[in-house]
């Protein structure tokens, strides 16, 4: 299967340019918000669109892709919580490997169920090692996933999980504090697995203000993903995304 998407993302990296994800969560958007966001993201030049949660009640994914693609020409990814969340109007999927966790569900049994939908759905599929990082508080997708996260002065843990997820053949790696966390992922960390591993680097959670996601970006992340904030002050897409792109 062709991956224009991941093609890309490997070729930012070697030209070390930074990417900036917004996150969509389909339960906390409105449809007439939709349009305000894609606005300012087009404005702001936001190179991704992340579209998923870790529990999404009423399933609007195909309806706000499909707003999003009216507008815009963005890349939707989806950054899916379950097998549910899956939709073919998307451009790309990151599937999901929970490495930090020991619950076999997230490591494969979920995958297992949702590969014939994904297979049919055509859609460009990115191995992803998911790494939940403890960001001092509890949050959806540590409760969701049933699993300890990786605390967060535990750096050589995270780098050799991110290594081992590399090994295992996994093309991209995901830092994750989680949607709400007191702390963001910390620079020192966010290192330590940069300087070891070869496949992009994706890090969110807590991300708050635009200096955050810059020193994230000059300790090694190649994307940073933003979400709950944008969703308190949708006027940091701008500002992040300035960021990043600096």
């Amino acid at each position: 299967m062709a991956q224009p998407l991941y093609n890309s993302l490997q070729q930012k990296k070697q030209q070390q340019r930074k990417s900036f994800a917004v996150l969509i969560d389909p339960d906390k958007i409105f449809p007439e918000e939709v349009k305000k966001v894609v606005t300012l993201s087009i404005a702001a030049k936001v190179d991704f669109f992340f579209l998923g949660g870790s529990l999404v009640v009423i399933n609007k994914i195909d309806e706000i892709i499909q707003q999003i693609k009216s507008i815009c020409d963005i890349p939707v990814v989806l950054f899916p919580g379950s097998p549910s969340q899956v939709s073919k109007y998307a451009d790309a999927l990151l599937f999901l490997s929970l490495i930090s966790g020991r619950n076999p569900e997230l490591l494969i049994g979920q995958h297992v169920i949702s590969a014939p939908m994904i297979r049919q759905s055509g859609l460009e599929v990115i191995p992803t090692g998911y790494m939940v990082i403890d960001g001092g508080a509890p949050t959806s997708v540590s409760y969701m996933a049933n699993t300890s996260p990786i605390p967060n002065d535990k750096n050589d843990i995270a780098m050799c999980t991110a290594m081992a997820g590399e090994m295992l053949g996994l093309q991209l790696i995901y830092m994750d504090a989680g949607s709400g966390a007191k702390n963001a992922v910390s620079e020192k960390m966010i290192k330590r697995v940069a300087d070891n591993i070869s496949v992009p680097l994706i890090v969110g959670g807590g991300i708050s203000t635009p200096e955050k996601a810059l020193a994230n970006c000059n300790a090694g992340a190649d994307v940073i993903v933003v979400g709950n904030a944008i969703e308190k002050d949708v006027n940091l897409i701008k500002e992040i995304s300035e960021a990043v792109h600096s």
